[in-house]
């Protein structure tokens, strides 16, 4: 079994860049994809990124194309989202998921951090 927990959150000025960590603690021989979400005040949890097995795949949700980058290391199990060009819509809770395959629908991933608060201002 796999245990998550996110870091690297925090308060930024919009233009700026944060990156994030999640810490994997894996219990079985398999190898998860690791995948980045985040949810706003009042809207539902949306998908930003995902990375698969292999480093060389990964897929992006349009809105964070260009801006976000998902990255993993094995040596750590530590996966990365480094966000550059940050606005104030970007505000929300960040969380990283574990699943089987890379997905962009949260139903797919099977562990869930407990996420970490980014905030941008103005």
């Amino acid at each position: 079994q796999v245990q998550l927990v996110e870091s690297g959150g925090g308060l930024v000025q919009a233009g700026g860049s944060l990156r994030l960590s999640c810490a994997t603690s894996r219990r079985t021989s398999v190898t998860y994809v690791m995948g980045w979400f985040r949810q706003a005040p009042g809207k539902e949890r949306q998908f930003l990124a995902a990375i698969g097995w292999s480093a060389g795949s990964t897929a992006y949700a349009d809105s964070v194309k260009g801006r976000f980058t998902i990255s993993r290391d094995s040596a750590t199990n530590t996966a990365y989202l480094q966000m550059n060009s940050l606005n104030p819509e970007d505000t929300a809770v960040y969380y990283c998921a574990a699943g089987l395959y890379t997905a962009t629908t949260q139903g797919a991933y099977r562990y869930w951090g407990q996420g970490t608060q980014v905030t941008v201002s103005s």
